[in-house]
Protein backbone atom coordinates (compact mmCIF):
# COMPACT_ATOMS: atom_id res chain seq x y z
CA UNK A 1 0.00 0.00 0.00
CA UNK A 2 2.83 2.39 0.85
CA UNK A 3 4.49 1.62 -2.47
CA UNK A 4 1.31 2.48 -4.37
CA UNK A 5 0.99 5.85 -2.58
CA UNK A 6 4.66 6.72 -3.20
CA UNK A 7 4.35 5.73 -6.88
CA UNK A 8 1.15 7.80 -7.21
CA UNK A 9 2.81 10.86 -5.68
CA UNK A 10 5.81 10.51 -8.01
CA UNK A 11 3.56 10.26 -11.07
CA UNK A 12 1.58 13.33 -9.96
CA UNK A 13 4.81 15.28 -9.34
CA UNK A 14 6.18 14.40 -12.76
CA UNK A 15 2.93 15.45 -14.42
CA UNK A 16 2.95 18.83 -12.65
CA UNK A 17 6.60 19.34 -13.55
CA UNK A 18 5.94 18.49 -17.19
CA UNK A 19 3.05 20.98 -17.44
CA UNK A 20 5.13 23.72 -15.79
CA UNK A 21 8.03 23.17 -18.19
CA UNK A 22 5.69 23.23 -21.17
CA UNK A 23 4.11 26.53 -20.10
CA UNK A 24 7.53 28.07 -19.41
CA UNK A 25 8.77 27.12 -22.87
CA UNK A 26 5.64 28.54 -24.55
CA UNK A 27 5.91 31.83 -22.63
CA UNK A 28 9.60 32.14 -23.60
CA UNK A 29 8.74 31.55 -27.26
CA UNK A 30 5.94 34.15 -27.12
CA UNK A 31 8.18 36.68 -25.34
CA UNK A 32 10.90 36.21 -27.95
CA UNK A 33 8.38 36.58 -30.79
CA UNK A 34 7.01 39.82 -29.30
CA UNK A 35 10.37 41.55 -28.96
CA UNK A 36 11.26 40.97 -32.59
CA UNK A 37 14.39 43.15 -32.53
CA UNK A 38 17.09 42.30 -34.99
CA UNK A 39 20.64 42.18 -33.79
CA UNK A 40 21.90 45.49 -32.45
CA UNK A 41 24.80 47.18 -34.19
CA UNK A 42 27.07 49.54 -32.33
CA UNK A 43 29.34 52.17 -33.87
CA UNK A 44 31.69 54.75 -32.40
CA UNK A 45 30.41 58.33 -32.46
CA UNK A 46 32.03 61.73 -31.77
CA UNK A 47 32.46 63.30 -28.33
CA UNK A 48 33.36 60.02 -26.57
CA UNK A 49 30.06 58.28 -27.37
CA UNK A 50 28.68 55.30 -29.26
CA UNK A 51 25.46 54.64 -31.20
CA UNK A 52 23.52 51.38 -30.95
CA UNK A 53 20.95 50.79 -33.72
CA UNK A 54 18.08 48.28 -33.64
CA UNK A 55 15.06 47.70 -35.92
CA UNK A 56 12.05 45.67 -34.78
CA UNK A 57 9.72 43.51 -36.91
CA UNK A 58 7.31 46.44 -37.36
CA UNK A 59 10.12 48.48 -38.97
CA UNK A 60 10.63 50.83 -36.03
CA UNK A 61 14.25 51.95 -36.01
CA UNK A 62 15.77 52.99 -32.67
CA UNK A 63 19.18 54.65 -32.46
CA UNK A 64 20.56 55.17 -28.97
CA UNK A 65 23.63 57.35 -28.56
CA UNK A 66 25.30 56.85 -25.17
CA UNK A 67 27.84 59.35 -23.84
CA UNK A 68 30.60 57.86 -21.70
CA UNK A 69 31.49 60.87 -19.54
CA UNK A 70 29.49 63.95 -20.49
CA UNK A 71 28.38 65.83 -17.36
CA UNK A 72 25.26 67.24 -19.07
CA UNK A 73 23.95 64.44 -21.33
CA UNK A 74 23.85 60.68 -20.75
CA UNK A 75 22.06 59.52 -23.91
CA UNK A 76 20.01 60.53 -26.95
CA UNK A 77 17.34 58.21 -28.38
CA UNK A 78 16.19 58.75 -31.98
CA UNK A 79 13.14 56.64 -32.89
CA UNK A 80 11.84 56.50 -36.47
CA UNK A 81 8.35 55.00 -36.88
CA UNK A 82 6.52 55.22 -40.23
CA UNK A 83 8.86 58.02 -41.35
CA UNK A 84 8.16 60.11 -38.23
CA UNK A 85 11.20 60.82 -36.11
CA UNK A 86 11.21 61.53 -32.37
CA UNK A 87 14.31 62.59 -30.47
CA UNK A 88 14.59 62.32 -26.70
CA UNK A 89 17.60 63.38 -24.67
CA UNK A 90 18.38 62.21 -21.13
CA UNK A 91 20.49 63.95 -18.50
CA UNK A 92 22.82 62.02 -16.17
CA UNK A 93 20.20 62.47 -13.41
CA UNK A 94 17.55 60.79 -15.60
CA UNK A 95 15.63 63.90 -16.68
CA UNK A 96 14.08 63.47 -20.14
CA UNK A 97 13.36 66.12 -22.75
CA UNK A 98 12.08 65.84 -26.30
CA UNK A 99 14.05 67.80 -28.86
CA UNK A 100 12.47 69.64 -31.76
CA UNK A 101 11.85 66.97 -34.38
CA UNK A 102 11.54 69.58 -37.14
CA UNK A 103 15.18 70.55 -36.84
CA UNK A 104 17.37 68.95 -39.48
CA UNK A 105 20.11 68.57 -36.85
CA UNK A 106 21.82 65.19 -36.72
CA UNK A 107 21.69 64.55 -32.98
CA UNK A 108 23.75 61.39 -33.43
CA UNK A 109 26.76 63.51 -34.50
CA UNK A 110 26.36 66.77 -32.50
CA UNK A 111 28.47 67.50 -29.43
CA UNK A 112 27.05 66.71 -26.01
CA UNK A 113 27.15 70.39 -25.03
CA UNK A 114 25.19 71.37 -28.17
CA UNK A 115 22.56 68.72 -27.39
CA UNK A 116 22.32 69.85 -23.74
CA UNK A 117 21.93 73.48 -24.86
CA UNK A 118 19.16 72.45 -27.29
CA UNK A 119 17.42 70.60 -24.44
CA UNK A 120 17.61 73.75 -22.33
CA UNK A 121 20.01 72.36 -19.74
CA UNK A 122 22.44 75.05 -18.63
CA UNK A 123 25.88 74.41 -17.29
CA UNK A 124 25.96 74.32 -13.52
CA UNK A 125 28.03 76.90 -11.66
CA UNK A 126 30.73 74.41 -10.69
CA UNK A 127 31.26 73.37 -14.31
CA UNK A 128 31.33 77.00 -15.46
CA UNK A 129 33.85 77.82 -12.74
CA UNK A 130 35.92 74.82 -13.81
CA UNK A 131 35.89 76.02 -17.44
CA UNK A 132 36.94 79.54 -16.38
CA UNK A 133 39.67 78.15 -14.12
CA UNK A 134 40.92 76.00 -17.00
CA UNK A 135 41.00 79.06 -19.28
CA UNK A 136 42.83 81.08 -16.59
CA UNK A 137 45.38 78.32 -16.17
CA UNK A 138 45.98 78.28 -19.93
CA UNK A 139 46.45 82.07 -19.91
CA UNK A 140 48.90 81.87 -17.01
CA UNK A 141 50.77 79.06 -18.75
CA UNK A 142 50.93 81.05 -22.00
CA UNK A 143 52.19 84.16 -20.18
CA UNK A 144 54.74 82.07 -18.28
CA UNK A 145 56.02 80.65 -21.55
CA UNK A 146 56.23 84.16 -23.06
CA UNK A 147 58.09 85.55 -20.03
CA UNK A 148 60.42 82.53 -20.02
CA UNK A 149 61.21 83.11 -23.69
CA UNK A 150 61.89 86.82 -23.02
CA UNK A 151 64.17 85.99 -20.08
CA UNK A 152 65.97 83.35 -22.14
CA UNK A 153 66.43 85.80 -25.03
CA UNK A 154 67.79 88.51 -22.71
CA UNK A 155 70.09 85.99 -21.03
CA UNK A 156 71.45 84.91 -24.41
CA UNK A 157 71.96 88.57 -25.46
CA UNK A 158 73.72 89.38 -22.18
CA UNK A 159 75.86 86.27 -22.47
CA UNK A 160 76.88 87.30 -26.00
CA UNK A 161 77.82 90.80 -24.76
CA UNK A 162 79.81 89.37 -21.86
CA UNK A 163 81.49 86.94 -24.23
CA UNK A 164 82.43 89.76 -26.64
CA UNK A 165 83.73 91.95 -23.82
CA UNK A 166 85.70 89.04 -22.39
CA UNK A 167 87.21 88.30 -25.80
CA UNK A 168 87.97 92.00 -26.30
CA UNK A 169 89.52 92.20 -22.81
CA UNK A 170 91.60 89.12 -23.48
CA UNK A 171 92.87 90.66 -26.75
CA UNK A 172 93.75 93.87 -24.92
CA UNK A 173 95.62 91.92 -22.24
CA UNK A 174 97.38 89.86 -24.91
CA UNK A 175 98.37 93.03 -26.84
CA UNK A 176 99.64 94.73 -23.66
CA UNK A 177 101.51 91.58 -22.70
CA UNK A 178 103.07 91.43 -26.17
CA UNK A 179 104.03 95.14 -25.99
CA UNK A 180 105.48 94.68 -22.52
CA UNK A 181 107.45 91.66 -23.69
CA UNK A 182 108.80 93.67 -26.63
CA UNK A 183 109.83 96.54 -24.32
CA UNK A 184 111.45 94.05 -21.97
CA UNK A 185 113.28 92.45 -24.90
CA UNK A 186 114.52 95.88 -26.07
CA UNK A 187 115.65 96.75 -22.56
CA UNK A 188 117.57 93.51 -22.31
CA UNK A 189 119.23 94.18 -25.67
CA UNK A 190 120.36 97.59 -24.46
CA UNK A 191 121.82 96.13 -21.34
CA UNK A 192 123.54 93.22 -23.06
CA UNK A 193 124.72 95.15 -26.07
CA UNK A 194 126.75 98.17 -24.99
Amino acid sequence: MKKQIVIGLMIASLAILGVACSESTESNVNANANTGNTAATTTTAPDNSEVTTTTDNAGVKTQTRTFRNNPRVSRVVVTTRNGVRTVKVYSPSGEERELNKNEPEDWLEATGDHIADAAGWTKDKAETAYDKTKEGAKTVADKTVDVSKTVADKTVDTSKKVGRKTASGAKTVANKTTNAAKKTGNAIKKVVVP
